[in-house]
């Protein structure tokens, strides 16, 4: 388990936790006696034991079951490999998990069916990292197995191994002068990696100007002309250094159109080195492809989406990832784990270095840095001043003399700042919502309109037309349920309609809209021509030279939802948009944003701002400083699982009704938390994990366990 997250000391031990140590209180399936081991033999074969880990979800069936290698298949039935066993009354598919010469099982051993293919695809490396997300996460490991390995492509199998060696070029240590000499310990990150060490760093990058880094070639062939990023080149070059110790890199980041353009950025840095992307978004045959190509050591670096995070790698030597606290890095379905702590726990398996980088800085790995697992690799103040633009956070007093137009949603100051940089090139407006007129109400007494079917929110579009954001559903006449009124007025302004009046108030100046929600989708870049860029928080384009202004609208919007973490995820968003601006811009802030987030952007403080975020967290049990559990399931499921946690002196908050989903709530059901110091953090998840195949063994409903999720409630 990875130092930082479970094994920290703590301040506080709940109590009657001490007790339960010695005390064998997990459930049932840790009472059954172990039966005693006997040697196999078999003629010819080495090893005749192959314990296979079968492709099932259930949780009593976790664990790996001991089948007969024929003497046929001695050769092809290697760990990693997938086979077909028979289990009861039916062929199930599996991978051998190890192979042995004792077992358990009491009785006669059944024999292998048949070895899918002897390709190993889950190397030792792979089968150790799934047990421990598998264990940390309180899940199975054919869930993490589900996420680590794309589904077999037969043909794309052949082809591959039918290919021949390649001899990858050798790379020296890149030099001091390559942008991490701007960074207080950068250069010693360089020649730790180049020296087969495994430095692990939290990275506050620069928003800097490309003329303060080196690029050592230029972009040519059909491949389109991409805008250099400075983080993208320090990220070359540490990659560089990596691949001069002869390892490898895993680089991680949210989507597939971010792991496209920085593998094509490196792969212009380095030259003849093969660089893949590898993301779910691919199609089957071009994603096993390139699992093959890692897989075979044809490549040593690859780009990704979170899944990647997976990706094999013969020698790793540096697993990073980008923008941390994005939301897509976070997997939906079970395990529910993080690409960061995916790869923070194979740093720690496959003695790697690991980069978390970005622009701001999350709680997360705020908290590894406070335990000292990783190290604060930031800019000194006179470095971050000199390139990071000119932010003001207009206050009441400020607003009042701009009179009337002080209370505008865009008052008079912001459409000055916007006409100054206009003349010089391209402006930036981030607008937290997408759309026309997001939320609607009644004109006459401002109820929010609510979809009569699921009492989702109503919104407008351009043309008038109100339709349901939950369901879609078209909403024709309205009726206001408190007064009776038909009539609708807009609440919120979402992109669109933003761009529609910018494009009034500026008459003759092109209006991009920027957005996946609109017809044309995210604009990649625009060039340095002046220009109102509308955009929502990550479909922001890069521009040429950097955007001259920034406004940011609608700050209380972010950063005071009722979310753990709002204005935390708020200070990120804007400090992505802040991070495309020239040095000489200046960056506006409106709307009523939170006075803590607000200060933080102002002072360009993000690791500041997330170390007061984690004291707080602390002191109120919170993930991270706190591991913390949320069930969710039938309420009398639910309740079991609380009262063994209870009884083993964890904290517990609930059973309570789950929020509405579409506007209802289900019947039966309930949810509720478990919290725990991080020092104890695996115990909490073995009970969980042993509680869960518990109830799958009795054939109960099963109970959805998520550890440290986002969203508590």
């Amino acid at each position: 388990m990875a130092p930082g997250h479970d094994d920290a000391p703590a301040s506080a031990e709940p109590a009657g936790l001490a007790r339960r140590r010695g005390a064998s209180t997990q459930g049932e399936l840790l009472d059954l006696p172990e039966p005693g081991e006997r040697r196999v033999t078999a003629a010819g074969v080495t090893n005749p034991v192959a314990r296979v880990l079968l492709d099932s979800p259930v949780p009593h069936l976790d664990r790996v079951f001991d089948y007969m290698v024929p003497a046929a298949m001695a050769q092809e039935a290697l760990p990693g490999t997938r086979v077909v066993v028979r289990f009861g009354e039916q062929d199930m598919r599996g991978w051998i998990w190890e192979r042995g010469d004792t077992t358990t099982h009491i009785g006669r051993l059944s024999a292998l069916r048949r070895v899918v293919s002897d390709l190993p695809v889950l190397p030792e490396t792979s089968r150790r990292l799934i047990e421990a997300v598998a264990t940390r996460s309180a899940g199975t490991r054919s869930d993490v197995v589900r996420l680590a390995l794309p589904a077999r492509h037969a043909t794309t199998e052949k082809s591959e191994r039918d290919k021949g060696t390649r001899e990858l070029p050798t790379w020296q240590q890149p030099s001091s002068q390559c942008g991490w000499q701007h960074y207080d310990g950068g250069e010693e990150l360089l020649s730790r990696l180049a020296a087969g060490e495994a430095p692990r760093a939290v990275w506050s990058a620069l928003p800097a100007q490309d003329e303060l880094y080196e690029t050592t070639s230029s972009s040519g062939g059909s491949e389109p002309e991409r805008m250099v990023q400075p983080w993208q080149i320090c990220l070359a070059r540490a990659v560089q250094a990596c691949l001069a110790g002869s390892r490898g890199s895993v680089i991680v980041v949210a989507t597939t159109e971010q792991a496209e353009n920085l593998a094509a950025r490196l792969r212009q840095e380095l030259g003849e080195e093969p660089v893949v992307v590898l993301s779910a978004e691919h199609g089957p045959a071009r994603r096993y492809r390139v699992f093959l190509t890692l897989l075979l050591g044809r490549a040593r670096v690859v780009v990704g989406t979170r899944a990647a995070a997976f990706a094999p790698m013969r020698r790793l030597g540096l697993a990073v990832i980008w923008d941390d606290a994005d939301s897509r890095l976070a997997e939906p379905h079970a395990p529910y784990a993080h690409a960061r702590t995916v790869l923070a726990l194979r740093s720690t398996l496959e003695g790697a270095g690991l980069l978390i980088g970005g622009f701001s800085r999350s709680v997360e790995a705020q908290s590894l840095i406070e335990q000292d697992w990783c190290r604060d690799l930031t800019a000194p103040r006179h470095v971050v001043r000199a390139v990071v633009p000119r932010i003001q956070v207009p206050g009441t007093a400020e607003l009042e003399r701009e009179g009337a137009s002080g209370a505008a949603r865009i008052p008079s100051l912001a459409h000055r700042a916007l006409r100054r940089a206009l003349q010089d090139g391209p402006v930036l407006i981030q607008v937290p919502r997408a759309g026309y007129a997001p939320l609607v109400a009644c004109a006459r007494c401002r109820t929010a309109a609510r979809c009569p079917v699921c009492g989702g929110p109503v919104a407008m579009d351009r043309q008038g037309l109100t339709a349901c954001r939950w369901c879609a559903r078209t909403v024709g006449r309205w009726t206001c349920p408190e007064c009776g009124g038909h009539a609708l007025r807009m609440v919120t302004v979402g992109s669109t309609r933003t761009g529609e009046e910018l494009g009034r108030a500026f008459p003759g100046v092109p209006v991009v809209v920027s957005g996946a929600r609109e017809a044309h989708g995210v604009v990649g870049q625009v060039d340095g021509s002046p220009r109102l860029v509308v955009a929502t928080p990550s479909a922001e384009p890069l521009a040429t030279g950097g955007y001259r202004s920034v406004l940011l609208l609608d700050g209380g919007a972010l950063s005071s939802r009722p979310d753990l973490g709002a204005a935390g995820e708020a200070l990120r968003q804007w400090t992505n948009a802040v991070a495309l601006a020239a040095p000489s811009a200046q960056v506006i802030l409106l709307g009523g944003p939170d006075p803590a987030a607000a200060q933080a952007l102002l002072r360009w403080d993000q690791a500041g701002f997330a170390r007061r975020d984690l004291i707080e967290r602390a002191e109120l049990h919170l993930p991270p400083a706190w591991r913390v559990a949320r069930l969710d399931g039938p309420a009398r499921g639910v309740e079991s699982v609380l009262a063994q946690a209870d009884a083993d002196g964890f904290e517990v908050l609930g059973p309570v009704a789950p929020p509405p989903i579409n506007g209802q709530v289900a019947p039966g059901v309930a949810r509720a938390l478990v919290r725990v110091p991080r020092s104890h953090g695996r115990e909490l998840s073995e009970m969980l994990a042993v509680r869960l195949r518990d109830r799958s063994a009795r054939r109960e409903e099963p109970v959805r366990v998520e550890m440290d999720p986002t969203h508590l409630w």
